[in-house]
């Protein structure tokens, strides 16, 4: 297959061979002066650093001050550069992306590589569909070209993974370290366990077990040692309804270092710009209704998204909040989903058999722009950044399996350094903050404002930043509970400034009982009152609109959780 151009960078980094830590990129390693960068290693730096992702002050390096994994902390004061004690390295990537060898995808892997780099990402994975085909043929075939992509475009790391149906509920990324096993483990865990290949999609209990089976499994991959790592992600989970609460708390209770979030935005954005421009369906194709596998709980409105986040995560006091209430991880990411991209146009290449070859030939030209297609190109609009502790596939996972993770639309803001302080300790995204009991604790947010047009060519502006603090409750009994009570809205900050940086401070007092805080922040053209109410969230995202939503008029950004437990 056709790999496209070489960046032609000076040295080479064998990511696919290692788990250790990997010198910088020289694009992002800003010892490297320009003057010594090849000309697309600079184009690489410069774009960069008009979208904010590289330069002086907060977001220096992409890497802004961290403290440590959860349940550590480090001094409030500390402060950090590329690789230095307590700080991190903010990875901007996508777990989602779909290529020839899935039976609704067309592209390459090299163009989406290819794409995911100019678009700014560090990090993807590749996840073809789950299916007779992929596990019998594509999951061997696609190896060869993602070795290749990690081999010609070096400063992005290139996970193969697949979508899994998961056996009785939605789909879900899985995706492992790579090695010399990557593909033989791939490969047994979907036969053995994807619901499609399985004939095990039904909602019942011998296929819930099934996918707890698939779970266990991965789990076991890396005890032996078969692999360095391995996660799993539910994707687009309130997409249908089949991702019952019960089942979501399986997963995670299960096997919690495997099983560690799900999407809180769908991919599929640009399905919602209205006709004949656009598809004119719903952001991520959410226009459903129950069907017969739909969890009968769910309200009508879970099969909407909201200022394009999935329900689960746009509710405050929903489900996401119900499950981070227990003191449980659960995170969530954004993606492209990218399968088909808008105005795009290429068409899968002629005389394709897929059902006998297990992938498409390679894309050529369509002659027009495929309007009814509803994806963007990895990083072009959803992004899933991770704090990472250096550049290298071990870090990522271990930054994805912490939480040390925030997500965008659009480019909305560039930087987010969060952190929960009390003292001289602190902890970021993911952590949980030990303190005595009455301590004062005080949540600290520097944002690095756009400054720069977005890949749709004009600088997103931050109104407002949002504080959603939950009561730490404990575990529930009821495993389908999707509802918090003491989850709302403390404070609200009206931001005022369009480039820079802003620090952003809000007391939680003396905190004489286990809590949580998270992040919501919005460019202010799309609210409404909550779904629970003005009391609970007074100006949130509202409901998108089916056939007439573009996704470039209604930014957010959504951190995940610290968490603050006294003693």
């Amino acid at each position: 297959m056709n790999h496209g151009h070489r960046h032609d960078h000076g040295h080479h980094h064998h990511h696919h061979e290692s788990g250790d830590a990997l010198s910088l990129p020289p694009a992002l390693d800003m010892t490297v002066p320009d003057e010594e960068l090849t000309p697309n290693q600079l184009s690489r730096r410069s774009m960069l650093r008009r979208t904010g992702l590289l330069g002086a002050g907060l977001a220096a390096g992409s890497v802004l001050a961290g403290a440590g994994q959860a349940a550590a902390a480090v001094p409030a004061s500390a402060t950090s550069t590329g690789g230095s004690s307590g700080g991190y390295l903010w990875l901007a990537g996508d777990h989602h992306i779909h290529t020839q060898y899935s039976s609704d995808g067309k592209y390459r892997v090299i163009d989406h590589v290819r794409q995911a780099n100019a678009h700014g990402l560090d990090w993807m994975v590749i996840t073809d569909h789950g299916s007779e085909q992929h596990a019998k043929i594509g999951v061997e075939k696609v190896n060869p070209d993602i070795v290749a992509a990690r081999a010609q475009i070096d400063d992005t790391l290139v996970f193969q993974g697949l979508e899994w149906n998961i056996p009785a509920a939605e789909h879900g990324t899985v995706f492992v370290h790579p090695g010399k096993n990557e593909v033989a483990v791939l490969k047994e865990f979907e036969n053995s366990f994807d619901g499609a290949v399985k004939k095990a999609t039904g909602s019942t209990p011998a296929n819930e077990a099934l996918a707890i089976s698939g779970l266990n499994f991965l789990a076991e991959q890396v005890q032996r040692r078969k692999v360095k790592d391995a996660l799993m992600l539910a994707n687009h989970p309130a997409r249908k309804g089949i991702d019952s609460p019960h089942e979501i708390r399986a997963w995670r209770d299960a096997q919690p270092t495997i099983a560690v979030g799900m999407e809180g935005a769908p991919g599929h954005q640009a399905a919602g710009i209205a006709a004949p421009a656009g598809a004119g369906s719903g952001r991520g194709y959410y226009d459903n209704s129950p069907g017969s596998a739909s969890y009968a709980g769910y309200p009508l409105e879970s099969y909407r998204t909201w200022g394009g986040f999935d329900w689960m995560t746009a509710t405050v006091g929903g489900l996401w909040d119900s499950l981070l209430a227990e003191g449980k991880p659960w995170w969530i990411t954004a993606n492209s989903d990218s399968h088909s991209v808008y105005a795009d146009t290429a068409v899968p290449g002629p005389n394709s058999d897929f059902t006998t070859n297990g992938y498409f030939n390679d894309p050529v030209y369509g002659g027009g722009l495929n309007l009814t297609d509803g994806d963007f190109w990895p990083g072009q609009y959803s992004r899933t950044h991770v704090g990472a502790a250096s550049f290298s596939y071990k870090s990522v996972m271990d930054g994805i399996r912490a939480g040390r993770v925030w997500v965008d639309h659009g480019g909305l803001i560039s930087g987010l350094n969060a952190r929960v302080r009390s003292g001289l300790n602190a902890v970021t995204l993911g952590g949980v903050l030990h303190v005595r009991s009455g301590s004062q604790v005080d949540l600290v947010i520097d944002i690095a404002l756009a400054g720069c047009p977005n890949w749709a060519q004009f600088v997103p502006a931050l109104a407002r930043v949002d504080v959603i603090q939950g009561d730490v409750t404990g575990t529930v009994s009821d495993k389908d509970t999707f509802t918090t009570p003491n989850t709302k809205v403390v404070k609200s900050f009206e931001v005022n400034k369009s480039t820079g940086t802003v620090r952003l401070t809000y007391s939680l007092g003396r905190v004489d009982k286990p809590v949580y805080v998270r992040l919501r922040g919005t460019d202010g053209n799309r609210t409404a009152v909550g779904i629970n109410g003005a009391a609970i969230d007074p100006v949130g995202p509202a409901m998108d609109v089916v056939g007439d939503a573009d996704p470039w008029k209604d930014l957010w950004f959504y951190s995940n959780p610290m968490w603050v437990l006294p003693a």
